[in-house]
């Protein structure tokens, strides 16, 4: 998102400072809510908890797309951290519950690989994308693998809640 802040306060009309939260309030949220996941976890299927988590990154998602100003895309980002804030330490628990021990090491290496690939790439690919079209465009580009999410999500899960993980 950093890159697209000038674009944002631009096209707004927002100062620096404000335009800062777009990325500071989804940090925070996001942290918040890394922590409150053990608890969910508890309460809730994976299953469960999955879908709501990626419904509500895609809700926010399309809310910051379509946002006509500041506060609207604020609400978007506080929506979509939530959803992120769940998904990640979800991510890992799935995966040391559905792989066994000895290839462990290799899916947790795969999953940093992305964790890392994303940050490196992601600014460039934003850069681009901001250069040449809206900024919007990077929150429409998310929300199609988010909606697929949704959609395949319940029957790959669905194969975990029979090995007792969701």
């Amino acid at each position: 998102m950093n890159v697209a802040l000038p674009s944002i306060m631009v096209d707004l009309k927002i100062t620096e400072s404000t335009a800062q939260w777009i990325t500071t309030g989804f940090m925070l949220v996001n942290g918040v809510l890394i922590p409150v996941t053990a608890f969910l976890m508890e309460r809730f299927s994976t299953r469960q908890l999955f879908i709501t988590a990626i419904s509500l990154f895609a809700l926010g998602t399309l809310i910051c797309g379509i946002s006509p100003d500041f506060s609207t895309l604020m609400a978007g980002r506080v929506i979509q951290a939530i959803g992120a804030g769940i998904i990640m330490p979800l991510l890992t628990t799935v995966i040391l519950a559905i792989f066994p021990v000895e290839k462990r090491g290799g899916a947790m290496g795969l999953i940093g690989i992305a964790m890392i690939f994303a940050p490196a790439v992601g600014p460039t690919l934003s850069g681009f994308v901001v250069q040449n079209y809206s900024w919007r465009v990077l929150f429409y580009i998310i929300l199609p693998i988010a909606l697929i999410d949704i959609i395949i999500a319940p029957f790959f899960l669905k194969k975990c809640y029979q090995t007792n993980i969701s």
